[in-house]
């Protein structure tokens, strides 16, 4: 179980871990509403390395990439739940759009993305280029078929309309 720190702080342990010759892995996304296909994401992502650092958007972040109506969780209830995860060694939650940021102060090894970006023709993370110039590898891994937050969120309100139905 890891722990929500902050930067400054996860910059100080990502230190401790190059010193000790650890391959840290990074990730990032909004993990709105915890899922199979997250917890299958990062556990995939753990095994890359010897440690993982998963960043978190902020509330205003995951308002501007999703909508108004997201978050559906804060930003610290997020964090925590991620780090709660056996994969997980820490969560850092940042409140820029794109990882950019984080991957410049952590410099990982390994940055993975989930499997909508990196297809061939397809969208390019924006992190891209800094997980390049600290020499990290970008790994893409493909997403558990049938699981998503968007769904998942449908899915809810769909049952909840139906249940109303039943009253």
């Amino acid at each position: 179980m890891g722990d929500v720190v902050t930067l400054t702080e996860a910059v100080r342990r990502r230190e401790d871990w190059r010193a000790a010759g650890k391959i840290v892995v990074l990730t990032n996304g909004c993990f709105d509403l915890l899922h199979m296909g997250h917890v299958d994401y990062l556990t995939r992502a753990r095994a890359l390395g010897d440690v993982l650092i998963v960043g978190i958007n902020g509330d205003a972040s995951v308002r501007r990439l999703k909508g108004p109506g997201r978050p559906l969780i804060p930003a610290e209830e997020r964090a925590a739940l991620v780090a709660a995860l056996a994969a997980v060694d820490l969560a850092v939650i940042f409140e820029e759009d794109t990882a950019i940021n984080l991957v410049r102060a952590l410099r990982p090894e390994i940055y993975v993305k989930g499997g909508d970006w990196g297809r061939p023709g397809g969208k390019r993370p924006p992190e891209l280029e800094a997980a390049r110039a600290v020499g990290a590898d970008v790994r893409y891994l493909p997403y558990l078929p049938g699981y998503s937050t968007t769904a998942l969120i449908r899915r809810i309100v769909e049952r909840a309309r139906d249940a109303e139905g039943h009253e």
